[in-house]
């Protein structure tokens, strides 16, 4: 059955996942077990290991390990197996509990198969960007931050910083999330405009489908932000500083108003972001992923390099798909660098690309799962009440 399996091109899902890890392709610390919870329909959620490294500046390993690079930059390590405090805008290197070694599908998979287009790549989760903690994986000998190349076998780094809040990390957590592909199977502009056709992809605040002619397309689905709302609602959050720390395992724990500035809808339809300051924002189409796919988001490119739009941006399986129909807004992450910087309600803000499952999940998002955004609208952070 494995071998089938691995055969099929796509985002290998949960299931092909489980028998990654028990045949040891992911693998893990004897102490610290993969847990079910881990495994999500198209993803494997990965967890910080029991040391934080503080480094004098951020890295790419291309021709050393990591551990060799921690030997020139690292300050000071310290345990956070009981929990430890991270500093804003300083960075940070944890090893990952959880390990890769590729090399062994060649033993599961057999001969025929081509094992060079089966790579890695791991994502932020999305509590993770809602705190405006910026994250990425780093991997021996690697020239690129969140994709892990073919064949690789080691262990897996996590890069933390920290931008607005200090927060409390421990063992265990999770901020990270890893999918397991094989090729790139990314599909067409004219392949998106076929399924929005059989299975509508955006919708309108109704729940109305939008028609082929307001669906845009340019090497992925582009969707904007929402500004627009009735008289006094909130639609959008400006995060405060010089806040109290937030700790990653207090769950509907803090207080909004100590946090955030909320935005209210105005008449103008149009709102100035101060440089360097972090904003929660939605998207003005809600979504939904079929569950023969699963989709990224990436920035739109305005050609300045003023506006980034988000630090996470993969969504599983039947995200937005919903009993009532009515799909899901995506939460948008900004922050303009450099100078105020004018955002339109309906402003083109990023795009989805959406990438081929090699097979139909055995799960869904939000279906028996702890799924927290499930037809979320506007919504912070599942820390805050």
């Amino acid at each position: 059955m494995i071998k089938e399996w691995l055969s099929q091109r796509g985002i290998y899902p949960a299931q092909v996942l489980k028998e990654l890890i028990t045949n040891d392709v992911i693998k893990t610390n004897s102490d610290y077990p993969i847990g079910k919870e881990q495994i999500q329909p198209n993803s494997l959620d990965l967890r910080l290991g029991t040391t934080a490294y503080r480094v004098r500046c951020s890295f790419l390993p291309e021709n050393e390990t990591v551990l060799d690079k921690l030997k020139l930059l690292s300050q000071h390590s310290f345990s956070i197996k009981d929990g430890a405090v991270l500093e804003p805008n300083c960075i940070y290197i944890i090893p990952l509990l959880e390990s890769l070694d590729l090399s062994k599908l060649k033993t599961l998979g057999g001969e025929g198969l081509d094992y060079s287009r089966i790579t890695a790549k791991a994502n932020p989760k999305s509590s993770t960007g809602r705190l405006d903690i910026f994250t990425r994986v780093i991997t021996d000998h690697s020239h690129r931050f969140e994709e892990i190349r073919a064949g690789y076998s080691g262990p897996l780094y996590l890069e933390v910083v920290p931008k607005t809040f200090p927060i409390r990390v421990r063992t265990g957590q999770k901020l990270n999330q890893l999918r397991i592909r094989n090729s790139d199977t990314t599909i067409l502009d004219s392949e998106i405009l076929t399924l929005h056709a059989e299975f509508p992809l955006l919708l309108h605040e109704n729940g109305k489908a939008l028609s082929l002619d307001e669906v845009k397309v340019g090497n992925g689905l582009f969707m904007s932000v929402a500004l627009q709302g009735n008289k006094d609602q909130i639609v959008g959050y400006k995060a405060k500083k010089h806040r109290d720390l937030i700790d990653l395992d207090k769950i509907g724990h803090y207080r909004v108003q100590d946090f955030w500035d909320p935005i209210y809808a105005q008449s103008d339809d149009y709102f100035i972001l101060e440089p360097e300051a972090f904003y929660i924002f939605a998207s003005k189409e809600r979504c939904r992923i079929p569950a023969e796919y699963a989709a990224e988001m990436v920035p739109y490119d305005t050609g300045s390099g003023e506006l980034r739009t988000h630090y996470a941006g993969f969504f599983d399986s039947g995200f937005g798909c919903t009993d009532d129909g009515r799909g899901a807004r995506a939460v948008l992450e900004v922050r303009s660098h450099d100078v105020p910087f004018l955002v339109e309600d309906g402003q083109t803000f990023f795009r989805m690309v959406f990438e081929k499952n090699s097979m139909k999940p055995e799960s869904m998002y939000g279906q028996s799962l702890k799924s927290n955004y499930q037809g979320q609208d506007l919504k912070l952070g599942k820390h805050f009440k």
